[in-house]
């Protein structure tokens, strides 16, 4: 990439600070009811997360994913970014989370300027083709704010995720670059 700071008004993303590791692992086991990790995480295991994946990706000229730590007027406010990235079908998963106890009041709005600068990143700097997320039936407070952010619903997969011994629906939501 040849531009590293994505911003717009209050908003920006740069680079996944390694300093932000251990909120960002607070804020996993916190959320880890909506997230695809199973087990909650260590310091020792992200700490080895960050030294063994995130690093090395850095230096790749293509690598699988892109993470971004996310401020709001320059306080580190959430993270994420483009991950199983598809650089030959120019397509990539958007992932992201933001810190737990904002979400009430900022779920919204974080994640409308999130999904902005992240398409920066996705449709511009890197020009791919077709961004998507793969939302689980957990939290519908997302759905009207990835609708307004206009992706479509491409697939509604009924009990397709099982949590805690319950079964819920997988959407996946698709934005194409235009």
């Amino acid at each position: 990439m040849n531009k590293q700071i994505f911003s717009e008004n209050e908003f920006r993303i740069i680079p996944i600070r390694v300093s932000d590791r251990f909120k960002i692992m607070n804020w996993r086991n916190e959320q880890i009811y909506h997230l695809r990790q199973k087990k909650k995480l260590t310091t020792s295991a992200q700490d080895l997360y960050f030294n063994e994946v995130i690093e090395k990706q850095f230096s790749q000229s293509k690598p699988d994913q892109i993470l971004f730590s996310f401020f709001h007027k320059d306080i580190f406010v959430g993270y994420g970014g483009l991950v199983h990235i598809d650089w030959k079908s120019k397509k990539s998963e958007i992932s992201f989370l933001m810190s737990t106890k904002l979400e009430k009041t900022y779920f919204e709005t974080y994640w409308t300027h999130f999904l902005i600068l992240i398409e920066k990143v996705g449709f511009f700097e890197l020009s791919l083709q077709k961004l998507y997320l793969v939302v689980f039936d957990l939290r519908p407070k997302l759905y009207p704010i990835i609708e307004s952010s206009n992706y479509f619903l491409e697939s509604h997969l009924k009990d397709g995720y099982n949590h805690g011994n319950r079964f819920y629906d997988i959407r996946t939501y698709t934005k194409h670059q235009k």
